[in-house]
């Protein structure tokens, strides 16, 4: 990766790995934007030396005194739509409730039906498999970094609005206030996005994580950078 300007410290813990061959869709034709306030896939086994990592060391140590804060809207058209086009290229039509595909035991209830401590739970009694969860699809050491950033407990349900506030974070992290503040260019944040969400294509076309467990781009640069125009007004 080549170094990137985000708005929080990026060290220690890989963030995402899930397969874009999973997506239902063969393009962007089915996704729409809102203009309101709206609100399975192969677990890669080994990131690269480059692959984007959340902060383990100011972020998390300061969250022991204070809930990490993403400073944005997270309910504003922009970063609502963004959240579509990722939860799209991601989880396709299972959004919420998705579940990584080679998980060969699921959860006993849907996602967000469970909270965070019972899909920790299930994690543990279920090892040697992937447990990529949710619209974002989380992987545990990602979810649990973000829950303990953020301030969640064990009894907090998993549910479509926490998991946009844990993606509210993730979202920062690849440079959201720095883009929309003019000091990151689009497709400078865009490839910061392709380099946590395996669904999008960096700027080669391909995924950053193509060919690992299966991984690839489920839609072309030129739709990414269409819909990102779109929602980002540009």
């Amino acid at each position: 990766m080549h170094k990137i300007a985000v708005a929080a410290a990026l060290s220690i813990l890989p963030l995402f790995a899930p397969q874009g061959a999973q997506a239902e869709f063969n393009s962007l034709s089915e996704f729409t934007i809102s203009t309101k306030n709206v609100f399975n896939y192969d677990v890669r086994p080994y990131m690269p030396q480059d692959a984007v990592r959340l902060s383990a060391g100011t972020i998390t140590e300061a969250s022991y005194q204070r809930p990490r804060d993403a400073f944005i809207d997270g309910k504003s058209a922009p970063a609502t739509n963004l959240k579509h086009l990722i939860g799209w290229a991601e989880a396709g039509r299972n959004g919420y409730d998705a579940v990584q595909h080679g998980a060969r035991i699921g959860p006993n209830k849907r996602p967000t039906q469970m909270t965070i401590g019972q899909i920790k739970q299930w994690i543990r009694a279920t090892p040697g498999q992937p447990h990529a969860i949710g619209r974002y699809q989380f992987i545990p050491a990602t979810l649990d970094t973000l829950v303990r950033e953020i301030g969640f407990s064990a009894n907090t349900v998993f549910t479509a609005d926490v998991q946009d506030r844990l993606a509210d974070l993730l979202l920062e992290d690849a440079g959201y206030s720095l883009f929309v503040d003019g000091k990151v260019s689009r497709h400078q944040f865009m490839d910061n996005l392709a380099k946590i969400w395996a669904g999008f294509p960096t700027s080669t076309g391909r995924s950053f994580y193509h060919g690992y467990a299966g991984n690839y781009a489920t839609i072309s640069w030129n739709e990414f950078d269409h819909h990102m125009a779109s929602i980002f007004k540009q």
